[in-house]
């Protein structure tokens, strides 16, 4: 699905929801959907709208962006660095994807699979307990930074 569709999709969301898409909804929401793999934080996604839209402030960034959260469009993540970051929520996933984080350069994976299914299951079967959302994170090292002395490069670090 490409960009458009993706906004066309999130914008019936927003109408279902009584929500608008206003040109400055729409612009954060293009610069999410281009970076979709760097986990961007709000000041990222703010000084990146503003290249395309400079009249923005960051305030409508943050409100767009806390809106687009609060709507499941966008999940709000911590990596571990201190930094609220957004990545965004496709349809047809039943729960977020899961990371892989390296602990020595930072980079960061995105894993599709959906691995807790089973478990899921059993927590409804044992606890009475339905699970509506998850996301698990590992952090770790990869076995390229292990003993090397320079750290690898940092593909789909989540940007700071």
């Amino acid at each position: 699905m490409d960009i458009v569709e993706q906004i066309d999709k999130i914008n019936r969301q927003l109408t279902v929801k009584g929500y608008k898409l206003t040109p400055q909804r729409e612009i954060t929401l293009k610069v999410l959907l281009e970076n979709e793999k760097d986990h961007l934080s709000a000041e990222d996604v703010y000084m990146l709208v503003k290249r395309k839209f400079p009249e923005i402030g960051l305030a409508t960034v943050y409100r767009t962006l806390e809106l687009l959260a609060e709507l499941h469009i966008v999940q709000k993540m911590n990596f571990g660095d201190g930094v609220a970051r957004f990545d965004l929520r496709f349809e047809g996933h039943e729960h977020m994807h899961h990371h892989l984080i390296c602990g020595v350069c930072g980079a960061l994976e995105e894993i599709e699979d959906d691995w807790l299914t089973d478990l899921e299951q059993k927590i409804a079967r044992e606890y009475g307990f339905q699970v509506t959302d998850h996301r698990l994170d590992f952090t770790g090292v990869y076995n390229k930074c292990k003993n090397n002395s320079k750290p690898c490069k940092k593909l789909g670090k989540a940007v700071s």
